[in-house]
């Protein structure tokens, strides 16, 4: 391989597109984040696979493009590469955002019994779908109609287990799999995008100024940013961390509702205001702004980390494994930044004997991208993982239901 070359790597998010571009030494050159233009029609894939069978297919496909298009470029002037060094491109996505891509026909995971039309992993032409790439582009294969390449690219970058593992890719779709006694298990829950700092008041992605932790210091809370910046909003990861701090600061009760501040009994319940939406938390003002986590965020919130909750207890009880039997969990995803711990243990995110085994790896997908790039004997790696992955279809069930109501709580 030349030093020269350069090598594309990208993740395509229901909410989010990430790319990183590499040299030949798996060197990160570059790498950057855009919202998905396709939101524009739906901020969710379901809408826009109804969108896609209404005659917007064309256009969702259109959108895509343009957004991939737009990372390449940024991608490119961060480096100083030129778009000819690039040698080659992979991307993972979830099975919707793959077949809008391909401009396939979106019945197949839309209905029952939701399998994707072709599931196997793809050598597409940049020409035909519109890209300007001098290489063709590697779309990672499919699980199912609910388990894509995203899922698939993260478990391909991480070693094999050796021990019962959980891995949890936690973005608009809470996509997770289970090694158990030489078996895997695969599912998906729909967890909106809650998790990547979008449709949240203050949201926003995991860039400069942006919330990223929150903690309690006597009666003050305590902001950290990205790169240390004036907050600017609330990512992910900050979203976790400010619910987890409103729960260890009594400002809301178990079931998500804010106190009202004349039953908090410390100088906390200064942070607790309310106007006509109704009651917030106060996490910064200054005379140019003002950021607020609302009622109405904290219910999507729940229900973002109830759905992972209900996937990741329906998962076990499937492969009848208990929580405490479960050597470690590895976590990915948008959220910006790792997840503390005693964060995840205080919003119930997880079982919490499972909570102090959790690793984070950031970008679980590109890093799959990457290695798919540059090891020569990835392909056959990847397609014995991939024809090893037992789907257990969720969404909808009985089990997940009920598994799901109990998880609302904190």
């Amino acid at each position: 391989m030349n030093p020269s070359d350069s090598y594309l790597a990208l993740d395509l998010g229901t909410t989010t597109l990430a790319g990183r571009l590499v040299d030949a030494s798996g060197r990160t050159l570059a790498e950057s984040r855009l919202l998905n233009p396709q939101r524009e029609l739906g901020s969710d894939v379901i809408r826009r696979l109804e969108a896609a069978r209404a005659g917007e297919g064309e256009r969702l496909q259109g959108l895509l493009v343009t957004g991939i298009d737009r990372l390449l470029a940024e991608l490119l002037s961060l480096s100083g590469r030129p778009r000819q060094s690039l040698r080659g491109a992979a991307a993972a996505a979830n099975p919707a955002i793959s077949h809008l891509l391909r401009r396939l026909s979106v019945d197949a995971i839309l209905f029952p019994p939701h399998r994707p039309r072709h599931p196997e992993g793809a050598l597409l032409d940049p020409a035909e779908l519109g890209l300007d790439l001098p290489v063709p582009l590697y779309l990672f294969p499919l699980v199912s109609g609910y388990v894509g390449g995203d899922l698939v690219a993260f478990l391909f970058a991480c070693p094999p287990p050796e021990t019962t593992s959980l891995y949890i890719d936690v973005g608009t779709n809470g996509e997770m799999a289970l090694f158990a006694e030489g078996r895997w298990w695969v599912t998906s829950v729909p967890a909106g995008p809650a998790f990547e700092g979008d449709g949240i008041a203050c949201g926003m992605a995991a860039t400069p100024g942006a919330i990223r932790g929150v903690r309690i210091e006597g009666d003050v809370l305590r902001l950290l940013t990205v790169a240390d910046r004036p907050p600017l909003g609330l990512c992910g990861s900050g979203l976790v961390a400010a619910v987890a701090a409103a729960l260890d600061g009594g400002l809301m009760d178990r079931h998500g509702t804010f106190l009202d501040p004349d039953a908090v009994e410390t100088n906390l319940a200064r942070y607790l205001v309310a106007n006509g939406e109704g009651p917030s938390l106060r996490l910064y003002r200054d005379a140019a702004r003002e950021l607020r986590l609302t009622q109405d965020d904290i219910r999507a919130f729940q229900l973002a980390k109830g759905a992972v909750r209900a996937g990741v207890d329906c998962l076990l009880g499937r492969a009848k494994v208990a929580a405490g039997e479960v050597g470690a969990v590895i976590l990915t995803g948008s959220f910006g930044l790792s997840l503390a711990p005693a964060a995840l243990k205080k919003v119930a995110m997880l079982p919490e004997n499972m909570v102090d085994r959790v690793r984070f790896v950031p970008a679980g997908a590109l890093s799959g991208t990457v290695r798919y790039l540059l090891e020569p004997d990835a392909a056959t790696r990847l397609e014995s993982l991939v024809k090893s992955l037992t789907p257990y279809p969720l969404s909808g069930t009985p089990a997940f239901e009920k598994a799901f109501l109990h998880a609302l709580d904190f």
